[in-house]
């Protein structure tokens, strides 16, 4: 029987799609991932060689011992500033660079995992993006506080004290009870506007990175939540608290689920809070994770999974043909917070106006954490640099060394 040529033309058509996508995007499956030589890509050979021993030379000079090392920071010397969660002793300077989804150069141990600080808050505002996905939350810009029900401490030593002396204690506590923190939407936590006032998990907002007079720190007016940008970790782990009550389920569960396991991660990478960061969760004790590892905790994770999310958002939440994350929250994720214009949803750090790295694209934009660790996402290039252990103030240059090595 002979088909209708426009009949037979549809059915070509619908058919190749698929094979022309697969065809012309590249996604590893997990456990590998296909390598090429520089040559085979075009790019300058020695060039590259070039940006990964520069990449090796420019090591942090950080303690490998990262308890150490915290001690020996700025972090270290904050009021409270003792680590309350897991943390583990760093490897060295590694990385990978990765070309039209191609490994084409690599250092140090890819496949070993270590902390990766603040690249952690990407992972959290993924979490929240799911759930704005899900219709879970309604809007980025909602008031979090309807959305909270009285968070319930998990302390067993509760069952050993003598309760008339603690009469007078709540047994919950809310995040957002204040007439400051009730004005606080999504988007200010994930923006880091929100200048959210109190205490979480023995972290009281004003301890981390204090500014000005000590004096003043306890009484200061507060600013109205979206005028002002402060990096604090404790308002970030308000956000994951949030999150979790919203999600009813453990985050490192929600992301092995929607992201992890799709994406082909390994089963190595780890997502944990800290010592005293559990709840009672519809009677389950489930641990509220960290955003980050100034206290410790946090995600521990290798540069290959740490890649693998990189290139998920080069890909607009894609991954082979599957739409993870919906391409209208990553876009919400680059676009400048107004006060911080070199500043998405946590943690995109963008190229506004190209200040941040000048040799790149205005459109790139990275995932950063201390360390330094960077997971640069460049779609104009279709490159993918994943940084572990590199001085900060030497990132810039070597993405420029890695432009320059691409072919023209």
């Amino acid at each position: 029987m002979r088909l209708n040529p426009f009949i037979h033309f549809l059915i070509l058509t619908v058919f190749s799609i698929p094979v022309l996508y697969a065809q012309g995007t590249y996604f590893p499956e997990a456990g590998e991932w296909q390598e090429k030589t520089p040559q085979e890509l075009g790019i300058h050979t020695q060039k590259l060689q070039e940006a990964i021993s520069f990449a090796i030379q420019e090591e942090s000079e950080a303690a490998k011992n990262l308890k150490m090392a915290h001690y020996q920071s700025a972090f270290g010397r904050e009021p409270f500033g003792y680590p309350i969660g897991p943390m583990k002793n760093r490897g060295e300077a590694t990385g990978l660079i990765i070309y039209k989804g191609y490994v084409v150069g690599k250092w140090g141990d890819p496949h070993r995992v270590d902390l990766t600080f603040s690249v952690a808050k990407s992972i959290l505002s993924t979490t929240v993006g799911l759930a704005y996905d899900k219709g879970l939350i309604k809007s980025e810009k909602d008031l979090v506080y309807p959305y909270m029900a009285p968070i319930i401490p998990y302390d067993p030593h509760k069952q050993l004290m003598n309760k008339a002396d603690h009469l007078y204690e709540e047994d919950i506590f809310e995040l957002f009870a204040t007439d400051h923190n009730k004005k606080i939407t999504w988007e200010h936590l994930l923006r880091q506007t929100s200048d959210w006032e109190g205490s979480l998990w023995g972290k009281p907002d004003w301890a981390d990175r204090p500014q000005g007079n000590s004096s003043t720190w306890l009484t200061r007016t507060r600013h109205e939540p979206g005028t002002v940008y402060k990096y604090n970790d404790t308002r970030v782990n308000v956000l994951a608290l949030a999150i979790l009550n919203v999600w009813r389920k453990p985050l490192p569960q929600v992301l092995k689920e929607h992201i992890m396991d799709e994406i082909g991660a390994s089963p190595t990478w780890r997502w944990t809070g800290y010592e005293n960061s559990y709840i009672v969760l519809d009677g389950q004790v489930v641990q509220s994770v960290s955003g980050g590892s100034h206290w410790g905790g946090g995600l521990f994770i290798s540069a290959y999974d740490q890649a693998r999310f990189g290139y998920l958002t080069l890909h607009q939440g894609k991954w082979n043909g599957k739409q993870l994350i919906s391409e209208e929250w990553i876009n919400k994720s680059r676009t400048p917070t107004s006060v911080q214009s070199n500043y998405g949803f946590m943690n995109y750090f963008l190229n506004t106006e190209r200040k941040e790295i000048p040799a790149a694209p205005e459109s790139a934009f990275f995932h950063l954490g201390a360390g330094t660790n960077m997971v640069y996402v460049d779609e104009e290039n279709d490159l993918i640099i994943v940084t572990r252990w590199i001085k900060n103030e030497k990132k810039a240059d070597l993405v420029k060394l890695v432009l320059e090595s691409l072919p023209k």
